[in-house]
């Protein structure tokens, strides 16, 4: 007999237990999508912010919530992809391709993560995020990203794991984007 209990339910989390396992659940979306973007100049775009969990800042990929805004539930993840890469880094991508999905935290979360290639990208807005947010752009050249992350890395930076992820399914599938130097 499976039980699920709710045990605290905030604005955007909700804590649950499951026959005892505790895990958290966004309260509206399970989904999330991560866009690893390459401009018609042939750069690399990744964004950092400030992540309050822990207090530091994080080299990330433009990424968000698929379907979280009332009556878009049913947003189809390059939609949400698109918009993401807009809002955060000022660019649209001329084409999308899910690379794959992923738990992103299978112990702790019932989110998954897709990851698509934005390809063709060019500058349509100012980019910087919504609501707060507050979003610095690194457009890096796609021959010089692998020594670039390294440097960030070797320098303290912390990554998400999703800019691993990602240049691996980049990588598997076929897309040219080195993660050697």
């Amino acid at each position: 007999m499976t039980e699920e209990q709710s045990l605290h339910h905030g604005r955007f989390l909700e804590l649950v237990s499951l026959n005892g396992w505790e895990y958290v659940r966004r309260a509206n979306s399970t989904t999330t999508v991560a866009v690893l973007a390459l401009t018609e100049d042939d750069d690399l775009l990744f964004i950092e912010q400030f992540r309050p969990p822990i207090g530091a800042e994080v080299l990330e990929l433009p990424a968000g919530l698929v379907g979280d805004d009332p009556g878009q539930e049913a947003e189809e993840i390059t939609t949400a992809a698109n918009r993401e890469l807009e809002e955060e880094t000022g660019f649209s991508a001329r084409s999308l391709h899910v690379l794959g999905t992923f738990c992103s935290s299978a112990g702790l979360t019932d989110e998954t993560t897709t990851i698509c290639m934005a390809l063709g990208c060019r500058q349509t807005g100012p980019g910087g995020g919504i609501g707060g947010e507050s979003i610095r752009i690194h457009k890096i050249p796609r021959n010089e990203a692998a020594s670039w992350l390294a440097e960030r890395v070797k320098s303290g930076q912390l990554l998400d794991g999703k800019v691993w992820t990602a240049l691996a399914l980049a990588e598997r599938t076929g897309f040219a984007v080195p993660i050697k130097d």
